[in-house]
């Protein structure tokens, strides 16, 4: 397929990527963004796609992957959106005590139940919660990977066990 005849094609497939966009977003700007997104990402990478792949499946491939990676950066970032008309929200002091947990007494609680948990399940946890991969973990302490993940898992089991009793 030569370069003009994928753009046409993809042209073509435009306004079937825009309804597709409606299983992820309602709001119009960031349906606008997310085939934008698309399209660029598809001309960017056309060296990737095989001559006897399904062009709509993956564009549609495409645009879940970058709605999906949007996502988990918006999260990542905690972007705050301010509609206020003068930006009120963003120049107003938060005092709930739900957004500084570390004053709540349930979070001391909670982080209570997660310490007293044995030492050899508690140090990979922490890890694994702070960020780092079971690979990481496993280097780090000399054991084996599928003993972190155990270690992670019952580290789980033990804290739900204690907390059920806390509710």
């Amino acid at each position: 397929m030569t370069q003009a005849d994928f753009t046409a094609e993809i042209a073509r497939l435009r306004p079937t990527l825009k309804s597709f966009t409606h299983r992820f977003t309602f709001d119009r700007e960031e349906s606008q963004d997310l085939i934008q997104d698309t399209l660029l990402r598809a001309l960017t990478y056309r060296d990737k796609f095989r001559k006897d792949t399904n062009l709509k499946g993956w564009l549609f491939t495409i645009m879940r992957n970058t709605y999906i990676n949007n996502y988990r950066k918006a999260q990542r970032e905690k972007t705050s959106h301010d509609n206020s008309k003068e930006l009120y929200y963003l120049n107003v002091e938060d005092e709930h005590t739900f957004n500084r947990p570390q004053e709540s007494v349930e979070f001391k609680e909670i982080w209570k139940n997660v310490n007293s948990i044995k030492e050899d399940l508690l140090v990979p946890f922490k890890m694994h919660t702070t960020g780092y991969k079971y690979e990481e973990i496993a280097d780090h302490l000399g054991i084996p990977i599928g003993t972190v993940k155990n270690r992670i898992f019952h580290a789980r089991k033990e804290i739900q066990k204690k907390l059920e009793g806390y509710r």
